[in-house]
């Protein structure tokens, strides 16, 4: 049972329920955890921000899902590894691509190097090392693309705490622990 119960978007009000039914329209529903965060609006506000910022990213659509996939694994959020599993399929990941993404592995080296890098921000509370910079530069990466990887991870580290606090109850297809 969720420790948070997401709010019914019909009992929102002011801008948390024009941002609800902003989401439905474009979704066509509301995901438990945008429920939940809809609580605060400063919360779901922020959020909407942050990932609607990326419309205009440099990093495409697929290579955000993998760093979703590799965050949310290195973090044990099964809400968000089941929702990026689902996304990433939608925008066009292949199984094989999603099971790599959450390994934080690719066969491409560049995209490899990406997301190996964001699993190091993530578990390492964006602490590199001057081998770890040296390496995704190496990869090709501009400052544009690392400061996007910092994004993508940071909204991802987002979803996965309100997900663990929250004990969000997952309203995707679930997905199989990796072996």
């Amino acid at each position: 049972m969720s420790r948070i119960q997401p709010l019914d978007p019909e009992k929102a009000q002011g801008k948390t329920q024009e941002l609800l039914t902003a989401i439905k329209a474009k979704s066509g529903r509301v995901p438990n955890i945008l429920k939940t965060m809809a609580h605060s609006s400063v919360a779901l506000q922020a959020y909407m921000g942050l990932s609607g910022a990326f419309a205009d990213a440099k990093l495409p659509l697929k290579l955000r899902e993998q760093i979703a996939l590799a965050v949310g694994e290195d973090n044990q959020c099964h809400y968000c590894v089941a929702a990026h599993s689902a996304i990433g399929k939608l925008s066009g990941l292949t199984p094989e691509e999603i099971e790599a993404g959450r390994r934080a592995n690719s066969r491409d080296p560049k995209t490899d190097a990406i997301l190996k890098f964001a699993k190091r921000l993530s578990s390492h509370r964006g602490n590199i090392t001057d081998p770890e910079w040296a390496e995704i530069r190496k990869a090709g990466c501009s400052d544009e693309e690392i400061l996007e990887i910092i994004t993508a991870v940071s909204l991802n580290l987002f979803t996965n705490y309100v997900n663990h606090v929250a004990e969000t109850a997952i309203d995707f297809p679930q997905v199989l622990p990796l072996s």
